[in-house]
């Protein structure tokens, strides 16, 4: 993983150690928005987020960064070094994929999460007054070069990325001119897109799509647009923004339709009107038994809507040259098909917790490495939703018309890295294994905190 991102020999044996010093014990509260990690929905920091920063730096400092290789760290100002601890310390599935990227993408990257994590910190701050919130959301990209600004009044977990902003914003001017526009451009238009549906809830199908390109679809688009400005990725990538905005757009989808019962029980509402007020008079009603049928076709109908954006994602990630920019984009979406698969006309979405196997997952990121394995799964699962579609289900017609089409994609032959032979190095092989002994690892650490609402 790193070591293919590295370039560096003894990077391999650095993630081998950290594999025993991966810290215990470390729960996080459930997410509330996604793109995973990224935006509204996105994985909360570590308990031991909530010290103040001084002792998070001193206690786990090395600990944090051991993805990094040594050569990577030693090299690194005490800043961005402070940035990478704040990477683990607040994503809990995205930090180790952003660190395997190759080179200085590497930091433009995880200086493009972190701003997106404050961000999203305002905004799910809910002790902020709207007077108050609104303005910080409008105008939080002009933060970014203010070397002194920072929030102190925030009571989210994630607060130690407002309190030390300074070191955040130092960093993001320390980058590229043209990774500072990328920037603060998705920065800025996601603000004001957070503020307009702060007092606006989801009510059309074209609203939900809109709500989740603020708040995943730009983070697609914006990460296009750095893969292309650091020419790892072809000008192309970064210019087709339709294609961008659907990879953020399946990965959110798929995040507000399994998390249903977790966002009802706790007063939020993103399953657009319009679908659901076909089956019910309220939201939370379908969580009730005698609903089950009106809420399975409900389900099905939004499941089948999500559906829409894979064939945008196969085309999106057919283009990708890059290796360590095609794990970072593929593995997610796997595992988005994977988690549609397990919520079709599943009555658990309605009653518990719906989530795959950890083994699955851990299958699913290693053999997510090139394009001709990445269609074998999205046919795989999409094979699957076939043959669970209900004769009588409202959108048959719709869904079979969706399935036949990304099955049709997937047996498609790309080019790219989809072209490649299925021979691989033993360095890439020890970098895919020990990718999935992390996740492993990960699995098993944080299943008990988490209680089961994974990330996808």
């Amino acid at each position: 993983m790193a070591g293919a991102c590295c370039k560096c020999p003894a990077s391999l044996s650095v993630l081998k150690r950290s594999l025993s010093v991966a810290p215990r014990g470390c729960g996080s509260a459930p997410p509330r928005s996604l793109l995973q990690g990224w935006s509204r929905r996105g994985e909360r920091g570590l308990q031991e987020a909530a010290r103040p920063c001084s002792a998070i730096r001193a206690t786990g400092f090395y600990r944090q960064t051991a993805f990094l290789c040594l050569s990577c760290q030693e090299s690194m100002s005490d800043s961005l070094r402070t940035c990478y601890v704040y990477l683990n310390q607040t994503s809990r599935s995205f930090a180790a994929v952003i660190q395997a990227l190759d080179g200085e993408l590497r930091h433009a990257v995880c200086i493009f999460y972190l701003v997106l994590r404050a961000l999203d910190t305002v905004e799910d701050d809910m002790t902020i007054p709207l007077e108050k919130k609104v303005p910080m959301l409008n105008n939080f990209h002009t933060y970014l070069y203010q070397e002194e600004w920072c929030f102190t009044e925030s009571h989210e977990k994630d607060r130690q990325v407002l309190e030390d902003f300074p070191t955040i914003s130092l960093e993001f001017r320390n980058l590229a001119q043209e990774y500072r526009d990328v920037i603060s451009d998705i920065c800025h238009r996601m603000g004001v897109g957070m503020a307009e549906f702060l007092e606006k809830k989801v009510g059309s199908m074209k609203e939900w799509d809109q709500y989740c390109h603020y708040v995943a679809g730009l983070v697609g688009i914006g990460l296009s647009r750095l893969f292309s400005a650091s020419q790892l990725e072809d000008p192309e990538v970064g210019r087709d923004t339709e294609l961008a905005n659907s990879m953020g757009l399946f990965l959110q989808k798929t995040n507000i339709i399994r998390d249903y019962l977790e966002d009802t029980q706790e007063g939020r509402a993103f399953w657009p009107k319009e679908a659901w007020s076909q089956f019910a008079s309220r939201l939370e009603d379908l969580a009730q038994p005698e609903k089950l049928e009106s809420a399975l076709s409900c389900l099905n109908l939004l499941v089948t809507d999500a559906l829409c954006h894979v064939p945008d994602v196969i085309a999106y990630l057919s283009r990708l040259r890059n290796q360590s920019v095609f794990n970072f984009c593929a593995i997610p979406q796997v595992m988005a098909i994977a988690t549609l698969s397990t919520c079709y006309n599943n009555p658990m979405v309605f009653q518990g917790v719906v989530k795959i196997r950890k083994g699955q997952a851990v299958t699913l990121m290693m053999d997510a490495t090139n394009m001709r394995a990445v269609q074998t799964i999205i046919a795989q699962y999409s094979q699957e939703i076939l043959q669970k579609v209900s004769l009588t289900d409202p959108s048959r017609d719709k869904t079979l018309h969706i399935l036949a089409l990304i099955q049709e994609k997937s047996a498609l032959a790309q080019p790219g890295l989809g072209s490649r032979n299925h021979h691989r190095s033993p360095m890439y092989l020890s970098a895919a294994m020990l990718l999935a002994a992390l996740s492993w690892q990960y699995l098993n650490t944080t299943a008990a905190q988490a209680q089961g609402t994974g990330d996808v």
